[in-house]
């Protein structure tokens, strides 16, 4: 008898700090949430990035599928992402803040399709800037890419900014609905105090957020960031 695709799908975002901080903490952290895809931000780049990012995949138990910038996809056993798209996020190279005159590296997201029960739909990840007018620029690159699909999708990403920003406002302009509105902050991982990273939904699509797993000093010593795990049902 043949399995039909995954009526319940665990998508885990996860900024990852580019694979830079205890790697076997990570490991834990993500084999306890045991996500069927995982979005992430911050996955290492620079020499050698197509190899180190398989080799992060591989010590989590999953594959890679896609990445641009620092964003990519992995997959565990049994799960597709079809039509996978990478694009480039315009931001200029140079970062005025006050008399500060910092270097942004490139934007970037990724998205691919998922089949869940009998409905296909998309899953995004981004990782938006540090300038505040910047990241509204890059938002709208982002929801071109996401809109470009023709599916229902949930985004998730870095947003760089707290709810009730230009960000999280737009977002809510662009009908998704806000899955972590009661999943507490999501940085720093070890003194969590505000929440800037984001999970939303296509209101025609039911997620929601559900609690990380019971592994406190793995998650500070994993990452800068808290993971967020969401529970997409057919």
């Amino acid at each position: 008898m043949s399995v039909g695709p995954p009526a319940v799908l665990r998508v885990l975002s996860y900024n990852v700090h580019r694979w830079c901080d205890d790697r076997a903490a990570l490991a834990r952290v993500v084999k306890a949430c045991s996500p069927d895809v995982m979005l992430v931000q911050e996955a290492p780049t620079w020499w050698g990035t197509e190899r180190r990012r398989q080799a992060m995949a591989a010590s989590f138990g999953m594959r890679y599928v896609v990445g641009s910038a620092r964003n990519t996809i992995l997959v565990a056993d049994g799960i597709e992402v079809t039509d996978a798209l990478h694009w480039r996020i315009w931001r200029p190279f140079l970062r005025r803040r006050l008399r500060l005159i910092a270097t942004q590296l490139p934007g970037g997201a990724v998205g691919g399709r998922v089949i869940l029960g009998s409905t296909e739909l998309a899953l995004i990840v981004c990782h938006l800037g540090l300038h505040i007018r910047g990241r509204e620029h890059e938002l709208e690159q982002v929801l071109r890419g996401c809109r470009s699909f023709g599916l229902p999708y949930l985004l998730t990403g870095d947003l760089n900014e707290e709810p009730g920003g230009p960000i999280w406002k737009r977002l809510a302009d662009e009908g998704l609905t806000d899955l972590g509105a009661d999943a507490g902050p999501t940085f720093s991982s070890s003194n969590p105090y505000k929440r800037i990273d984001g999970a939303h939904l296509s209101p025609d699509l039911t997620g929601r957020v559900i609690p990380l797993p019971a592994v406190p000093q793995d998650l500070a010593a994993a990452s800068d960031h808290l993971p967020i795990l969401i529970e997409l049902t057919a």
